[in-house]
């Protein structure tokens, strides 16, 4: 008896909603096309560029990290050379610097290799010390960065010279 009663009021309920239902009308928009007005910005001109000579230095000043150990070893690496950090190789081909500015900003040209030389090569390309996430090593356990470019005697003769005339 009640499973009746509650049909017919289930019923009763639902009578309304389908016969508004049935009343609902489509109706098209007039919608106006987008107007394409072009962006004008006046450009400036390009005068000149600056450029930088550079000068090979005799090596390079590189951090590696140990992300697991938080061990942090700097060591310094000669043109040509390489270096065995954890289980990777690091090659040096060449760390260059500003040839007006020796302590200046330095880039090197590095090869990191997996274990030790016998595995995947991980990275090759410039890093440069001021933005060392501009070209990244990108390993899960170590890092490894330039700080600077090693200067030859006269170079950096001359660089001590310069700071020491500008007091």
């Amino acid at each position: 008896m009640r499973v009746g009663r509650f049909m017919a009021i289930g019923a009763a309920l639902a009578l309304p909603v389908l016969a508004a239902a049935q009343d609902i009308q489509i109706e098209m928009l007039d919608i106006e096309p987008l107007k394409y007005e072009p962006l004008e910005v006046p450009l400036g001109e390009v005068t000149s560029e600056t450029v930088v000579a550079a000068t090979v230095g005799e090596g390079a000043m590189l951090r590696g990290l140990d992300k697991l150990t938080g061990q942090v070893v700097d060591f310094e690496l000669a043109n040509g050379y390489s270096v065995n950090f954890g289980t990777l190789r690091v090659d040096m081909a060449q760390c260059r610097h500003p040839s007006e500015n020796p302590a200046g900003e330095a880039y090197a040209f590095l090869s990191v290799y997996e274990d030790r030389g016998a595995g995947s090569n991980l990275f090759q390309g410039w890093m440069i010390a001021s933005s060392p996430a501009l070209s990244a090593l990108d390993h899960a356990r170590y890092d490894v960065w330039v700080l600077r470019c090693q200067l030859s005697a006269q170079a950096q003769a001359e660089s001590t010279s310069e700071g020491a005339g500008s007091d």
